[in-house]
C-alpha cells in the first residue's frame, strides 16, 4: 500500500530542487526522494517533473509515499530457485533472474526476490541506496526474465548507478510481440508516466517522461514477430507500454492489451520478454563486460510452436 499526500511546498523550501525538497519536507534520504521522482510517484501542479527541476513555493505536491518496506538486513534470506549466478567478484554480481522474482522488497509484494536470494546464498550487498533497494542499479519486471546486475561495493553501486543513468549501459532485450510491426525496424519516442485510471499500469501521456525505444524485427511468424529492442531510456514498463502504445503488445502481456486466446493456445503466463544481453564497464577498473543469456525454457518453447506454425 502507499499514501497519497497533496500539500503546497512550504516558503522555506523554495527554489531548491524536487529530490532536495522532497527530502526535507518528508524526512527521506536524496536516493529514496530520487527514486520516487523517477517511478513517477511525484508530480508537481499536476505534472511529471525531473528530479532536479527546482520547485518554486505555493506549488502543489501530488506523493505517493510507499509504506515502510524492510531494510536489507531485516528481511529473511529467501533461496531463489532458478536464479543463476553469472558473474561474481568482489565489487558486482550479474545474475539470470527467473520469472516470478521481483528485483527487490516493495510494498505488497510477498513473493521472492533478487536480493534476498542473493542473501540467502551468502552474497554481500553494497549499502548504498533505499533500505530496500540496496545494492540494487537497474530492475526487472517480476515477469521478464534476464540478465540483471548488483552492486556489492559502495564505490560499485555509485558508478554503476550513473552508467545507467547516463545511458553507458548496453541494455539489449528479446521481445516476442503480436503481429506484424511495420517498419520491421525503428524506434518509439514517446513520453510514458502513470497511467491516468490504472494506478498499477504505466501509459503514453501527453506530460510522461521522455522514452525512447529502439527496435528491430529479428523473425517474423504468422501471428507473432520476435524482436531485439534497445533501451535509450529506463522508464517502468518501457517496452511493455511502447510496443502496446504501437499495437504491437508483448504476446502474454495480458496487462497491456495483448490476445488472452493467443497466450493460451502458446501455455504462455507471462509476457514474452527477456533481458538477453547486458553489457557496460566494470566500476573498479573499466574493463569492458559483457553477458548473453538465452531464452529460459518457457520462451523458447513458444518460438519452437510459432515456428512449427510458419
Amino acid at each position: 500500500m502507499s499514501e497519497l499526500r497533496t500539500l503546497p511546498l512550504p516558503d522555506g523550501l523554495d527554489g531548491l530542487r524536487l529530490d532536495v525538497a522532497l527530502s526535507r519536507l518528508f524526512g527521506l534520504s536524496r536516493t529514496t526522494a530520487a527514486d520516487l521522482v523517477e517511478t513517477g510517484s511525484v508530480r508537481v501542479d499536476g505534472c511529471a517533473a525531473a528530479k532536479s527541476e527546482k520547485v518554486r513555493a505555493g506549488s502543489w505536491l501530488e506523493v505517493e509515499l510507499p509504506s515502510p518496506a524492510p531494510a536489507f538486513g531485516d528481511q529473511t534470506p529467501e533461496p531463489v530457485p532458478g536464479l543463476t549466478v553469472v558473474y561474481d567478484d568482489e565489487d558486482l554480481v550479474v545474475v539470470d533472474k527467473p520469472a516470478g522474482v521481483a528485483a527487490h522488497p516493495s510494498p505488497g509484494w510477498t513473493g521472492p526476490t533478487v536480493i534476498g536470494g542473493l542473501a540467502a546464498a551468502g552474497y554481500r550487498i553494497s549499502t548504498s541506496g533505499a533500505a530496500e533497494r540496496q545494492g540494487v542499479v537497474h530492475r526487472l519486471d517480476v515477469g521478464t526474465t534476464g540478465l540483471m546486475a548488483v552492486a556489492k561495493s559502495e564505490r560499485a553501486y555509485s558508478v554503476l548507478k550513473d552508467a545507467f543513468r547516463n545511458r553507458d549501459v548496453d541494455k539489449l532485450y528479446a521481445a516476442l510481440v503480436q503481429g506484424h510491426p511495420d517498419p520491421s525496424r525503428g524506434t518509439i519516442d514517446a513520453p510514458i508516466d502513470r497511467h491516468p485510471t490504472h494506478d498499477y499500469k504505466w501509459a503514453v501521456v501527453a506530460h510522461g517522461k521522455p522514452s525512447i525505444t529502439h527496435y528491430e524485427t529479428v523473425e517474423a511468424f504468422r501471428a507473432a514477430s520476435l524482436l531485439d529492442v534497445r533501451l535509450e531510456t529506463g522508464r517502468t514498463h518501457q517496452i511493455r507500454v511502447h510496443m502496446a502504445a504501437v499495437r504491437h503488445p508483448c504476446v502474454g502481456d495480458l496487462t497491456y492489451g495483448a490476445d488472452p486466446t493467443l497466450a493460451a493456445r502458446l501455455g504462455l503466463t507471462r509476457q514474452w520478454l527477456h533481458a538477453r544481453r547486458l553489457a557496460f564497464a566494470h566500476p573498479a577498473d573499466g574493463r569492458p563486460l559483457v553477458f548473453d543469456s538465452p531464452p529460459p525454457p518457457d520462451l523458447a518453447r513458444v518460438l519452437d510452436l510459432l515456428a512449427a506454425e510458419s
